[in-house]
């Protein structure tokens, strides 16, 4: 049952702050406790709210522009991108095998062999499930995953899952009528990014 307009039943034993949603009071009240059930996947720091662990990971975003398509991954700088995507790619310092069409140099003549897709648009490995092609097994392996079943990360309101933390921090502002996302243009708040997105092409 929703609460009236300016109705709120639920209230903080420990401050007297009241509440519309019982939800929104749990999440107040780990102020008191000191518990910070929102963790960042990228360091490990703990928040109260899902606000705020969305403000502190866009820190990590702004200060690791630089990201590997394959695996995600952030860097603060292009050379240290760059050295880490030869994990991926099989490129090493002895380049013995040039690409004719750009130069590129691999050690390995199967590396040079999926760049070379690159330039020809061949696309070999399939998916299964919707037949779209890609260049190399990697990119086919990091797409497979849109079409798993599991659903690890669990509303505990709703009972909804989600394939990803992120997803289900961003769903929970739903329940707690937190609006993260904001319209540097007007200032208007909204809970998904998406609805963020839309407004902005009104402007």
């Amino acid at each position: 049952e929703q609460p009236e307009d300016g109705e709120k039943p639920h209230k903080c034993e420990e401050c007297g702050k009241s509440f519309r949603h019982r939800v929104t009071l749990i999440q107040h009240q780990r102020i008191h406790t000191g518990e910070r059930t929102y963790k960042c996947s990228q360091c490990g720091k703990g928040f109260v709210t899902s606000t705020r662990l969305l403000k502190h990971q866009q820190t990590h975003i702004e200060e690791r522009p630089f990201r590997c398509p394959d695996c995600g991954k952030g860097f603060k700088e292009k050379s240290t991108h760059v050295t880490h995507r030869h994990i991926h790619t099989g490129e090493r310092s002895h380049k013995t095998y040039k690409c004719g069409e750009c130069g590129k140099g691999y050690s390995q003549k199967s590396n040079l062999r999926a760049h070379e897709k690159l330039h020809t648009g061949d696309r070999p490995y399939k998916c299964s499930q919707c037949g779209k092609g890609f260049r190399t097994s990697t990119e086919l392996l990091v797409h497979q995953h849109i079409h798993t079943e599991e659903r690890p990360f669990r509303c505990l309101v709703c009972g909804n899952g989600f394939k990803q933390n992120f997803t289900l921090i961003t769903h929970w502002c739903i329940h707690t009528g937190e609006r993260p996302y904001q319209c540097p243009q007007c200032g208007k708040s909204f809970s998904q990014s998406s609805a963020l997105t839309r407004h902005q092409q009104r402007h």
